[in-house]
């Protein structure tokens, strides 16, 4: 259960968190500036995808292919989807994407736009299919199917001259037209010398042209969307500040993207919704390494990545390489399992729960042009918790650009228990444990009225050392007497 409400109602007003999302003003309906699409706001929610880089690499133990690897190189033993797609569910993923053609050109598929493709491997007589039967194992057990199709070809003769485009226009036909419905398309900028030691100018808008034709509703990932954004890093840390907006115009995706520090945070004012994507690998290498098998990411790397993902307003797409069997690895599963079990526990149970939520502006607070919003659980009793969960209505557009979150300090006012600047879909908070009956959450500033759509208030099950800088820097509020929502 959450505590869900509107700031879209009269400051001042009193209810049950439950009563109080249905006290809405008229004229709520107005939007700030760009909003998420109906597909964007879908695959917002899913929070947690599976990324699947598979292919020779897997073979070779190479990271990048040149693409003069010999096709039977690519022969798994045991190839099971139904496998990955278990794993997946069973992890609470929602989504799998899949590397259907990676830098080195090799086609997952039989494509006929390729002789570098499964049909020229001896494996399983040139019959296989991998997305035809990845995609199948998504829809037995109820996952969304994506695809990433590199548009670097270091295998293809046309790579580096203008029919290329058509080429891989081609490509993307097939993949689109016949494996069912494609939730996200992964474009990755990488451009190298093709062959003739020229280099490719993609067409980008042919590329986006034919997946909206044939997959309306897939989000397209690039370093300037046009669904969402590159984070700027493959270390699974979304920027403290993330705006799901971003100012595109001059940019293209590889060496034409905005800075990094831009795709961190996105652009205030942005003239585009694009919310970031996450993605990073639960092992050194993206593709599966024997050597790597004792690398696997802790329990406790994989929360904090989970903290600075979708915890800072982004969505998570965790890569799980399968090994040359065509299965994911033991240690990979069992990991995955590990932390299912950590969010469960830690999750599970909303301590905002029953809290009567109170509204209204309050004081003057140094440094604040305008009276912030405060926001006021009171809690049924007594609880003890360390971590607050902030979400935002992003369907109007995102307008937060400050917060603190504060308790009752003795008599002496509010203290300062964190702080931060956007919330977006969902801002995740760990906070030194506190027990108490009230807390309150002061939004210090908005580009536009602000809604929050809920808080919630969790527990570890151990509890943390949080070290940050202002967390040892409490401080009693700045508030006046007036400030307290009683």
């Amino acid at each position: 259960m959450t505590a869900l409400f509107s700031l879209l109602r009269r400051p001042g007003l009193a209810a049950s968190a439950g009563l109080l999302a249905a006290m809405l003003l008229p004229g709520c309906s107005r939007t700030y500036g760009p909003v998420p699409s109906e597909a964007q706001l879908e695959w917002q929610k899913m929070e947690y995808n599976m990324f699947v880089h598979f292919g020779p690499n897997t073979f070779s133990g190479a990271e990048w292919g040149d693409g003069t690897e010999a096709e039977d190189i690519f022969c798994p033993t045991d190839l099971d989807c139904r496998q990955w797609a278990r794993i997946a569910r069973d992890a609470g993923m929602k989504g799998i994407i899949l590397t259907a053609k990676h830098h080195d050109g090799f086609c997952l598929w039989p494509s006929s736009t390729s002789t570098h493709t499964v049909a020229q491997s001896s494996w399983r007589g040139g019959q296989a299919d991998v997305l035809a039967e990845l995609s199948a194992a998504c829809r037995e057990y109820g996952l969304k199917f994506g695809v990433y199709v590199s548009p670097w070809d270091r295998n293809h003769p046309a790579y580096g001259t203008p029919e290329y485009n058509k080429v891989f226009a081609t490509a993307l036909e097939e993949v689109h037209s016949n494996y069912g419905e494609v939730f996200e398309q992964w474009f990755d900028g990488a451009c190298g010398e093709g062959p003739s030691g020229k280099k490719q100018e993609y067409d980008w808008p042919l590329f986006h042209s034919v997946v909206r034709r044939l997959s309306p509703k897939a989000i397209m990932f690039s370093d300037v969307g046009p669904g969402c954004r590159w984070m700027g890093n493959e270390r699974g840390i979304a920027g403290e500040t993330n705006w799901s907006r971003l100012d595109t115009e001059g940019f293209c995706p590889g060496a034409g993207a905005p800075p990094a520090d831009t795709l961190q945070r996105g652009n205030v004012h942005g003239a585009h919704w694009i919310p970031a994507e996450v993605d990073v690998s639960i092992r050194p290498g993206w593709f599966w390494k024997e050597s790597e098998n004792s690398a696997v990411k802790s329990v406790e790397q994989l929360a904090d990545i989970w903290f600075s993902s979708v915890g800072r307003n982004a969505l998570l797409l965790l890569n799980v390489p399968p090994d040359k069997r065509g299965r994911i690895c033991e240690v990979d599963s069992l990991r995955l399992m590990e932390f299912r079990d950590w969010r469960e526990a830690v999750f599970e149970l909303d301590l905002a729960d029953g809290a009567v939520v109170k509204v209204r502006r309050v004081g003057d607070m140094a440094g604040v042009a305008c009276k912030p919003l405060c926001v006021e659980l009171d809690l049924p009793e007594m609880r003890t918790f360390d971590i607050v969960e902030l979400r935002e209505n992003i369907s109007r557009g995102q307008r937060i650009s400050s917060f603190v979150i504060q308790i009752p300090e003795h008599d002496a006012g509010w203290k300062t228990i964190a702080e931060g600047t956007t919330i977006g879909y969902k801002r995740l908070l760990r906070i030194p444990e506190c027990r108490t009956r009230r807390i309150r959450i002061v939004i210090t500033g908005s580009y536009a009225r602000p809604l929050i759509d809920g808080v919630s208030l969790y527990h570890s099950p151990v509890s943390q050392s949080v070290d940050i800088q202002r967390d040892a820097e409490m401080t009693t509020s700045a508030f006046g007497s007036h400030a307290e929502c009683r």
